[in-house]
């Protein structure tokens, strides 16, 4: 699969909440993810349990009601970005949010080996 169609899986999946499928399908085992600032558990999570561990993390902490997904953009043959701008609430304490970051995927051997997530 060559990047663009990897790149518009991605965006697809994530725009239609198939994002558990997108790890299985496009993913490689030992891909690794990066966020801009510690959560709590480090910046970098190694290994597509750790990246499915910070999904449900994600589904039990929040609530989301609204969004955005850009199309792709696509960097070369090895990169791409897109942008998410996400609505919702922290499940626990009802508060509410209004968030946006980038996202750059790095794609090798037909896989996303490394995602980066940039936000304020």
């Amino acid at each position: 699969m060559d990047i663009k169609a990897i790149a518009n899986e991605l965006v697809e999946g994530c725009r239609t909440n198939q994002e558990s499928v997108n790890l299985e399908r496009l993913y490689a085992p030992d891909a690794v993810s990066v966020e801009a600032m510690d959560q709590g558990n480090g910046r970098e999570t190694k290994g597509l349990d750790g990246i499915r561990a910070k999904h449900s993390w994600w589904a039990e902490t929040f609530e989301v009601t609204g969004g955005q997904v850009s199309d792709p953009m696509i960097h070369g043959d090895d990169r791409f970005a897109v942008i998410f701008e996400v609505q919702g609430h922290e499940k626990a304490s009802g508060e509410s949010f209004d968030m946006k970051e980038v996202a750059v995927y790095h794609v090798a051997e037909g896989k996303i080996v490394r995602e980066e997530f940039f936000y304020g």
